[in-house]
């Protein structure tokens, strides 16, 4: 009999469930908005079916509209995949009353996990450990404050209703609690209509391990081990592992018995993922229960062996769970990095643009590359930014993480700006190498992550300027090859004078700051000679170039990096993959008076299309260096933009509620002359 399989959901994860549908035999139809006419889920599926408007509440959230649709081609299952409706408890509901199968757990399931506060309780009465707080119905904010108070700083804020670190705020202080509150609800309302609250104890050191489990309608249950979560941005996943480093066989059996158990406390059918936090002393507790497929889950496949769509769409028509707990076993170790469009010098804000090359490491059994789009697509403003996600195997951890840098140094995106250095340089810290993880510890590592020290700047800028003259070189030689008179001087570009040497300043971006070296060509019999100089050091270099590799020799160490440029001039950017770290940088081209210095103005413009939320001042207020004036919501995450220095703010050009596009100035800011 065929199987028609509804996808409600887009991206990778539509992508993922659709393979591994297609290999069972199973038809398969997906959804999609405007903004995914093109999109690869489409292009993959063997029906696609329209839903609406590229904003994801006209669409993707639209239950009545996809049900409709699932009735209309016959479909017998609808699989949610992650985000949008998969934890919907009114979405499967409807799946439930028209009689087709909802991939994913009962509706008392979903309902009683849908409410953090409501799942702490359940969790209790299980014999669950809790993590120390508040979860009461009472909202009053003196009363939230007061139990803050009461419990001791740091404490946490948590949306009740939410998810993917979205109305989640840290308070380190009880001045700050009231705004940190405020923000929170705003952020909850406008992602999940509820803006109820918890507040818990903040663990300064904790990790963040999660347990696989799977349950059949059979009584049957299992937990598929642990993955370790703790490297996050703004409360979401950055690198996922698995098996969790440092897991004793005991405390494997302890936190998975307890997840199995906060499983059986609500009924449970199918896959879902039972978050702790891991203290420091060995103790656990349960922060949450997502009844859905997690983003992370090939690093537990990876692992296991195991399709876990393959065991949610058998599970799901009834059968039994293909394997008992005493069959699972761990095979070596895996790694997941999530590729995002993004500026994680610019707080990690989301970034839109055209994918117009996209080159993902070659896969294997070793490399695996999880993605909803293709070279030319775009990353829109809609949806969540993440490329893709890169997956590594190996037989032990120090193996996997060596194919996950090389991976991550083989990625190429140009259009857009990418985490893909941040990742880089995140995986080659000495503290990730050694597992020492928590979920401070991008905060705690900035400085490596993020090539801050002066000293790792000074020794990386002559790879730099070595790789811009090069390709200068190179770039020149194809030109003077075509020329019709190679051996004029005005065809090269080697900073060529008229009775002077052969120098040449180079202007070159790292972060916010410009750095100038000097690099002065030195006659040589043998190969191109040079002489390369900057604010605390200079070396003698040569190489060159072949392919993506740039090998060079400086003051005698001969070394072979990788690069990645973004476009034909290095303007765009331009990234080296060192042995130990990345670097991204620009090559600022001088100013022929074409620029307009006064372009920019002394207004405040938005990173990205997206919604006012709240202004924080009012016109004619004076406001201090950092201070914040105007929070607006884009790509699901509010963002706030503060005044670049003191001075007074003269005018707002939007009002909360008002869609604004990226680069409208918001704000006419008048800085102060002192």
């Amino acid at each position: 009999m065929l199987i028609k399989l509804l996808i409600a959901n887009r991206g990778e994860i539509s992508c993922r469930i659709i393979k591994t549908a297609k290999r069972m035999g199973i038809h398969t139809v997906a959804v999609y908005s405007d903004a995914d006419a093109d999109a690869l889920h489409v292009q993959m599926a063997d029906e696609a079916v329209h839903i609406g408007p590229a904003p994801s509440k006209d669409s993707y959230l639209q239950a009545e509209r996809i049900i409709e649709v699932a009735r209309k081609v016959g479909a017998d299952m609808i699989h949610p995949g992650y985000g949008f409706l998969s934890e919907n408890a009114e979405f499967a509901r409807l799946c439930e009353d028209n009689q087709i199968i909802f991939v994913g757990p009962p509706v008392p399931a979903i309902d009683a996990m849908g409410s953090k506060s409501a799942a702490k309780k359940i969790m209790e009465a299980a014999g669950v450990p809790l993590v120390p707080g508040y979860h009461g119905e009472d909202q009053s904010p003196a009363l939230l404050k007061q139990h803050a108070d009461k419990m001791g700083y740091p404490v946490l804020l948590k949306a009740a209703a939410g998810g993917g670190g979205k109305g989640m705020r840290q308070v380190h202080r009880a001045e700050d609690f009231d705004d940190a509150l405020a923000a929170a609800k705003r952020e909850a309302m406008a992602g999940f209509g509820d803006e109820h609250m918890l507040v818990e104890k903040y663990l300064t050191q904790p990790r963040h391990v999660e347990i696989q489990v799977f349950c059949d309608m059979h009584g049957n249950g299992v937990y598929l081990f642990e993955r370790d979560c703790s490297v996050q941005r703004r409360h979401q996943k950055v690198i996922e592992e698995a098996p969790a480093p440092g897991m004793t066989e005991v405390l494997r059996a302890q936190i998975g018995e307890a997840a199995l158990k906060a499983a059986a406390a609500i009924g449970y059918v199918g896959a879902g993922t039972v978050e702790f936090l891991l203290d420091t002393d060995g103790r656990f507790y349960f922060m949450e229960m997502n009844t859905r497929l997690q983003v992370e889950h090939p690093v537990t496949e990876m692992i296991s062996g195991q399709d876990l769509v393959e065991w949610q769409l058998r599970v799901a028509s009834g059968e039994e769970l293909p394997l008992k707990q005493s069959e699972l076993q761990i095979n070596g170790h895996a790694f997941e990095a999530r590729v995002y469009a993004e500026d994680p010098d610019n707080e990690f804000l989301p970034a839109t643009g055209s994918l117009n090359f996209l080159q993902p490491p070659d896969e294997s059994d070793y490399v695996r590359v999880d993605t909803g789009v293709r070279q030319g697509d775009k990353v829109s403003v809609y949806y969540d930014p993440m490329i893709a996600k890169l997956i590594v195997w190996d037989e032990d951890r120090p193996k996997a993480l060596r194919r996950l840098v090389k991976a991550l140094s083989e990625y190429r995106v140009r259009g857009v700006t990418t985490n893909i250095d941040f990742l880089y340089n995140l995986a080659n810290t000495k503290a990730f190498k050694q597992a020492q993880l928590d979920t401070g510890f991008i905060d705690k590592h900035q400085s490596e992550i993020f090539i801050k020290d002066k000293g790792d700047i000074a020794s990386l800028l002559p790879l730099a300027a070595l790789y811009l003259v090069l390709n200068q070189e190179h770039r020149q030689l194809s030109l003077t090859q075509n020329s019709q008179d190679p051996f004029s001087p005005w065809q090269s570009l080697s900073a060529w004078r008229a009775n002077e040497s052969h120098e040449q300043q180079l202007d070159i971006q790292i972060h916010d700051t410009l750095h100038q070296v000097k690099v002065l060509q030195l006659n040589t019999a043998a190969q191109s000679l040079y002489q390369i100089s900057g604010e605390g050091f200079t070396v003698q270099c040569q190489g060159h170039i072949e392919g993506d590799m740039l090998t060079a020799i400086i003051d005698g160490h001969r070394q072979k990096v990788t690069f990645s440029s973004q476009g034909a001039d290095d303007e765009e950017g331009c990234s080296l993959y060192t042995q130990h770290s990345a670097l991204h940088f620009r090559h600022i081209l001088p100013d022929l008076g074409l620029l307009d210095g006064d372009a920019h103005g002394t207004g405040l413009t938005a990173p990205m299309n997206g919604t006012i939320v709240n202004l924080m001042v009012k016109p004619g207020e004076q406001v201090s260096k950092g201070q914040v004036l105007v929070i607006m919501e884009a790509m699901k995450m509010e963002h706030s933009l503060k005044a670049p220095s003191a001075g007074k703010v003269v005018e707002f050009f939007y009002q909360p509620g008002e869609l604004v596009d990226g680069g409208a100035e918001l704000v006419n800011f008048e800085a102060s002359e002192s």
